[in-house]
């Protein structure tokens, strides 16, 4: 619904521009004398100012709220070239501002414009778990190789004992899958993905068995991991944290918070490409449900 209304305002909006862009077109002067003419251009570029600096703030911190914010600032770009030329094409520095407009502000709207854009795409890939993954997570040489990440073909096959023809088959698959990836210089690199849980309602006979074995090992393992963490929680100095709430939520705020989940994680995640010093591998979980009425003992 919010959708429609906002598709017939836009829509409207540029059908009544028409007519409007006319009447301006016929009615306005060429010329025409206006005060305020320094507060107006300061105060253009001080809010230019504060949207690159607040752009580069939330960029750098792969905030989604630096994407309207720099599609923002490549406007009032677009708009200050376009201003600079048109009102200063009769005086003796129009070609300076033709300049300005063709080297720096266009250029670096059109950089904006990818920046936000690519911070857009930047949630990471989101799918849900297939029988071709549950193989592969029955098949202990993944595990193996994906462990060993990020390195090269033979660094892998020197870890892991397997053979350079059953790392390169399974890298291959993995690839295949979007959970690796090879770079420039030969190395191979794990991809983050956000893979969410099968439905065995969606599956029939033994692939559905499948599924539903595979979902019963998956919490099995999360259980024996919890219960692993409890018992070597002392172990883990300033590496742990553990927090836990009970709130009352709608859906659409339930869905809100799981958003917000996971653009926490994914700036995380795209953080770093490379390994850096100090780092630790983390194990980080989230679990939302409704409590049963009763707290088992």
């Amino acid at each position: 619904m919010i959708r429609r209304i906002l598709l017939t305002v836009l829509a409207g909006a540029a059908v009544l521009l028409v007519p409007w862009t006319v009447y301006l077109a016929h009615t306005l002067p060429d010329r025409y004398d206006t005060g305020q003419w320094r507060a107006a251009w300061v105060g253009f570029d001080v809010a230019l100012l504060f949207c690159f600096a607040a752009g580069a703030w939330l960029g750098t911190r792969r905030r989604r709220a630096a994407v309207p914010l720099l599609s923002a600032t490549a406007a009032m770009l677009c708009c200050d070239a376009w201003f600079d030329v048109m009102l200063g094409w009769t005086s003796p520095e129009r070609w300076t501002s033709v300049a300005l407009a063709v080297f720096v502000e266009i250029p670096v709207a059109v950089v904006l414009a990818f920046a936000a854009r690519r911070l857009l795409g930047d949630a990471l890939p989101r799918r849900s778990v297939t029988l071709r993954d549950i193989a592969m997570r029955e098949d202990p040489r993944y595990q193996r190789v994906t462990r060993e990440l990020p390195a090269g073909t033979e660094e892998i096959a020197r870890r892991t004992g397997l053979g350079r023809a059953e790392v390169i088959e399974c890298l291959k698959t993995l690839q295949d899958n979007g959970f690796v990836r090879r770079d420039r210089k030969g190395t191979w690199i794990a991809i983050p993905q956000d893979l969410r849980e099968p439905k065995p309602d969606d599956y029939d006979g033994a692939d559905r068995e499948r599924v539903t074995a595979f979902l019963d090992a998956k919490y099995a393992n999360e259980v024996a991991l919890l219960s692993w963490a409890a018992a070597h929680r002392d172990e883990f100095g300033p590496w742990s944290t553990a927090q836990r709430t009970s709130t009352r939520l709608t859906e659409e705020e339930f869905r809100e918070l799981d958003a917000e989940y996971r653009e926490l994680i994914t700036r995380y995640c795209r953080r770093r490409r490379r390994p850096a010093a100090g780092e630790k591998e983390l194990s980080v979980r989230f679990y939302a449900f409704p409590p049963p009425e009763a707290i088992p003992a």
